[in-house]
């Protein structure tokens, strides 16, 4: 039952999204071009930051373009859960869905099924364009552990994605997880230049972002194929976001829905 509505949900989101042909097919050329961009930035300012990219193969091009990529499943948990919600609100068919036996948890997640498989064939498109177009080395990629470590980022990302979105149900507008994690990220989380081109006591913050162990993980499957031994540092750090941000994300869930409920706000935006 579960499966026929998560496949419900997936076709309705899919219908919506490719009815817009234009708009489905620019964001591909806007991968494109963004690609590119930082192709011919890595020819200009790349070899200024090589000495802190070794352990990455000491390209800055492959460095950004696993970074950019990977980290908008950052941007996709931090943002489907709660626009899924204000969207059904706005629009006022979150009340229409709520007369029917599925749960609201099982509505909230089965709208981010499109958003999570759009974001992952993004990605494949960012790398195979870096492949194909501008020679970027795929060959020693180690795929389980980069698929594992794919895994419980989305994991943790959704995690903090329900908590934004538990923000959104209580208060409508105003969510400072969203802000919070968005900021912190895209400055500590090592996407666009590595953390130690920061001062040392400003790197250590980054030990207490998800998306730089992600990334690091991921960039080291990928670009230095390292086994699941040499990768067992981002692996255990990813586990344990994933062990405290869930619970956390679930309790603060069904805490924002029955507040909600006794407001009586749940449907209104």
């Amino acid at each position: 039952m579960i499966l026929r509505k998560a496949i419900a949900f997936f076709k309705r989101d899919f219908k919506l999204q490719t009815s817009y042909r234009l708009a489905f097919l620019m964001q591909f050329f806007g991968i494109f071009f963004s690609v590119m961009i930082f192709f011919f930035l890595s020819r200009v300012f790349g070899k200024s930051v090589s000495s802190h990219l070794a352990s990455y193969g000491g390209d800055y091009f492959a460095f950004v373009l696993i970074g950019i990529a990977f980290s908008s499943f950052l941007s996709t948990g931090l943002g489907s859960f709660s626009s899924s919600i204000s969207s059904a609100q706005g629009q006022g068919t979150l009340e229409a869905m709520l007369v029917t036996p599925t749960k609201l948890a099982t509505i909230i997640l089965c709208s981010s099924l499109w958003n999570f498989a759009l974001t992952s064939l993004n990605v494949l498109v960012y790398l195979l364009l870096g492949a194909i177009v501008f020679g970027l080395d795929l060959s020693k990629t180690n795929v389980p552990a980069a698929l594992l470590i794919l895994f419980l980022t989305i994991l943790i990302f959704s995690s903090i994605g329900i908590i934004s979105a538990s923000f959104i149900m209580v208060f409508k507008r105003g969510d400072p997880i969203n802000w919070l994690f968005g900021s912190f990220s895209s400055l500590f989380g090592g996407t666009y230049f590595p953390i130690t081109v920061l001062p040392a006591w400003l790197q250590k913050i980054s030990y207490f972002i998800p998306l730089f162990y992600a990334l690091r993980g991921m960039r080291y499957a990928v670009l230095q194929g390292y086994t699941f031994r040499q990768l067992s540092g981002d692996i255990i750090a990813l586990c344990i976001f994933s062990l405290v941000f869930l619970p956390i994300s679930l309790l603060c869930f069904r805490k924002a829905v029955r507040q909600a409920k006794i407001e009586g706000s749940l449907v209104t935006y």
